[in-house]
């Protein structure tokens, strides 16, 4: 497709490249020591804990330890190029350490969520295979119970105040050990993350040129990362991503962002990095410009991320509709928002019109929504600045091709729903082990997303919905989102999540589930107001009120949940 075939790129910066061809690195572990080259003695990363205690690494010191772990890892722990290591940390200093080693050793990052049960972890790293894993002494206990089905030869055991100075480091692990007892003794094998640095530092005099040898065993189409995720069909797979897909993505998403100044930018990671989105662009994204990224290990409750707010001069964060939403219901947000803040990313989840709005009012800066899956490293789309659509998700960032098609896979006409597919040099390798699953989501190059969508002339995008959360009321097609993003702006509540439940008379029948912001908030007064919004097969049929909604780690609503509460219902004849 040419340029002129593609409209969105009209509403590209005037210095934004509309493909891009080559990369500067050609693989990860290049990209990261040559960054720390450029940024050397600049914050990189710090720890912000809600009680005030930070720790801080540089772009040197970063680079020099994790260039020690990859020895470790290789020499010591015995790795191979191409083996996997799990990593299972939260938001820390010893993430980006962590990751950023396993690419410098020419291994592959398996991203693990840290509050996975023993059970979960079992089923992952069954099917990923990894021989070390990098892991928070606060789930330990679960790794031990997980390693009576899947041993690891190599453990290395890390903490949240890893790195931070002796004082604070000293108090927080007495609070989690004696006050909350949130850290159990390790009765395994393992070794703590910086003794296994320690070892890798004596290990060689010439630590690059070892470093060097690690690297040049592979390339730009190697697995760099095997990141799990329900994919388009809802089973767990490993999505293949390689470092070209990774770095591609990256340069993609920061190309089409404005308004940036290297060494000078302020990240803000209440997302987990184990996340695809804040793994691409929260870490490396701005990891390439020089940006200090604060990390909050836990962003629950909100409040934690008051003191990283008041004490850094935040430029720049991403998030989910949420956690945005959640923010602007704050007192202390609303009366202190973040002064130096340029702009908000969402993904993850539809962003409500009514909280992008309301997040405009109190913040006085927008929030850019793209789109993206797992599976293509992940971002698809983006508004672009200066020139965001409120309830679209952008437009196509450089180098990729996205279309909406019938089910037939024909191209559907300008401005009707079809499901988006996608092509670009960010679509993943395919899924690990899983040659049947890979060949039912990519065709022909193109990823097929699994949701619905509509582009306008410009070419910028907006989601209807997924294929599987479309109810179907009487023949007519209802998109959960449509009515959420109305139900959402009702004052009186802070949370929705709609979902079709089986209906003798029109087959499926909506139903929301509420969270109320006003307390005397009634189930006639959510139908009447649903009334005066929507078409009538559109307006719930049922309402039921919530204390709270069911999340992913990451603050996105379940639905899938939702409705295995119902399946389960009806098979108990409750409903």
């Amino acid at each position: 497709m040419s340029d002129q075939d593609r409209p969105w790129t009209a509403f590209y910066g005037p210095s934004t490249r509309k493909t891009i061809d080559t990369l500067d690195h050609e693989t990860i572990g290049d990209f990261v020591s040559a960054k720390a080259e450029i940024f050397g003695k600049r914050p990189a990363f710090t720890t912000c804990l809600p009680n005030g205690m930070n720790g801080t690494l540089t772009f040197a010191q970063a680079d020099e330890m994790s260039d020690a772990l990859a020895v470790y890892l290789r020499d010591v722990a015995g790795l191979n190029s191409g083996d996997r290591v799990a990593v299972q940390v939260p938001n820390c200093l010893s993430y980006p350490l962590a990751a950023m080693a396993v690419f410098k050793a020419g291994c592959v990052l398996v991203n693990v969520n840290p509050l996975y049960t023993a059970d979960e972890m079992v089923k992952q790293f069954k099917d990923a295979g990894p021989t070390a894993i990098v892991i928070i002494d606060m789930f330990s206990d679960k790794l031990e119970e997980a390693m009576t089905e899947y041993p690891f030869e190599s453990v290395i055991v890390t903490r949240v105040a890893e790195f931070l100075p002796a004082m604070p480091r000293g108090i927080v692990g007495l609070v989690q050990k004696y006050w909350d007892k949130s850290i159990r003794p390790i009765t395994f094998d393992h070794i703590r993350l910086p003794e296994a640095i320690r070892q890798g530092r004596t290990r060689h005099d010439h630590m690059h040129e070892v470093l060097e040898g690690y690297r040049s065993s592979i390339g730009p189409d190697d697995i760099a990362c095997l990141q799990y995720t329900g994919g388009t069909t809802g089973v767990a797979k490993g999505a293949m991503l390689t470092h070209r897909n990774i770095l591609m993505n990256m340069a993609q998403v920061m190309e089409l962002i404005e308004n940036l100044e290297d060494g000078e930018e302020v990240a803000l990671t209440a997302l987990p990095l184990y996340h695809i989105f804040a793994f691409t662009v929260n870490f490396l994204g701005f990891y390439s410009i020089g940006a200090h990224n604060i990390l909050i290990p836990n962003p629950r409750p909100l409040t934690n991320l008051k003191r990283a707010m008041e004490n850094y001069k935040i430029t720049w964060m991403s998030g989910v509709n949420t956690l945005f939403n959640g923010l602007n219901g704050e007192i202390w947000f609303q009366d202190t928002p973040p002064r130096h803040l340029k702009f908000a990313s969402a993904g993850g989840m539809a962003l409500q019109g009514s909280v992008a709005e309301r997040w405009q009012e109190v913040t006085g800066k927008p929030v850019l929504e793209g789109y993206g899956l797992t599976e293509s490293s992940p971002v698809l789309t983006f508004n672009p600045f200066g020139k965001t659509r409120l309830n679209t998700i952008g437009v196509p960032v450089p180098s990729t091709e996205v279309k909406c098609v019938d089910e037939d896979g024909k191209d559907v006409p300008l401005g009707e729903r079809g499901e988006l597919i996608a092509r670009g040099p960010q679509i993943m390798k395919g899924y690990w082990n899983k040659p049947e699953e890979t060949e039912k989501t990519i065709m022909n190059g193109w990823l097929l997303t699994g949701d619905i969508g509509v582009m306008d002339a410009d070419g910028y995008f907006r989601i209807v919905d997924r294929k599987k959360d479309m109810i179907l009321v009487s023949g007519f097609n209802v998109y959960p989102n449509e009515v959420e993003d109305v139900m959402a702006a009702h004052p009186g509540i802070e949370e929705v999540a709609v979902i079709g439940v089986p209906d003798g008379s029109s087959g499926e029948a909506v139903k929301a589930y509420i969270v109320k912001q006003d307390e005397a908030l009634t189930k006639d007064a959510v139908r009447a107001y649903a009334k005066e919004h929507l078409t009538n097969y559109k307006v719930p049929k049922l309402v039921e009120f919530r204390d709270e909604l069911p999340k992913s780690n990451v603050g996105k609503i379940l639905r899938k949940d939702l409705r295995a509460e119902e399946m389960a219902k009806a098979a108990e004849g409750q409903v």
